[in-house]
């Protein structure tokens, strides 16, 4: 007698939590009123910055937002439901890893993006968002040999930070 009791108090149990609907369609956490969204020109005032890394990333987030998101790019400025601007603010190189002799192993390349995000819908907003982000080389690494590939490796990291952002506004 116990069994079925306890069989039929566990089945009420998980009836209650059971969830009304489910599906395997993703809404994500954008409002459904985003539709489009625009990215203006970063800007360079990072002073060590090579200057075609601002227009490779303005690339990279347009990219990544319509590949990884529903938004699709308009291209007229500022006509989109969500709208972005910002620029890079640093870029550096700093020695890590200090060995006895004060001679470093590694070298540590450090930039961060600045983004303000305007919101037009559903109500107007506007997101300040920092990333920072860092790769480390090698310190007998010449800097120019390396650097596209530590600027990728970073902004794949930037455009992420973007994309949660926009999903979670976290």
């Amino acid at each position: 007698m116990m069994k079925y009791f306890l069989f039929i108090f566990s089945a009420l149990l998980l009836s209650a939590c059971w969830p009304e609907s489910f599906s395997f369609r993703d809404s994500g956490g954008m409002p459904v009123e985003w539709q489009s969204f625009t990215i203006q020109n970063l800007e360079n005032s990072a002073p060590n910055c090579p200057l075609s890394f601002a227009p490779l990333l303005t690339e990279q987030l347009k990219d990544g937002v319509q590949n990884n998101t529903r938004l699709v790019l308009n291209t007229q400025q500022g006509a989109g439901e969500v709208n972005i601007e910002g620029s890079i603010t640093t870029y550096q190189v700093q020695p890590v890893a200090i060995q006895g002799s004060d001679n470093a192993t590694s070298n540590r390349l450090t930039m961060s993006l600045s983004l303000k995000i305007k919101i037009k819908a559903p109500k107007e907003e506007e997101w300040q968002m920092v990333s920072t982000r860092f790769a480390d080389f090698s310190a007998s690494a010449n800097l120019a040999d390396v650097e596209q590939k530590l600027f990728a490796e970073i902004s794949e990291q930037m455009v992420q930070d973007l994309i949660n952002k926009l999903y979670s506004n976290w």
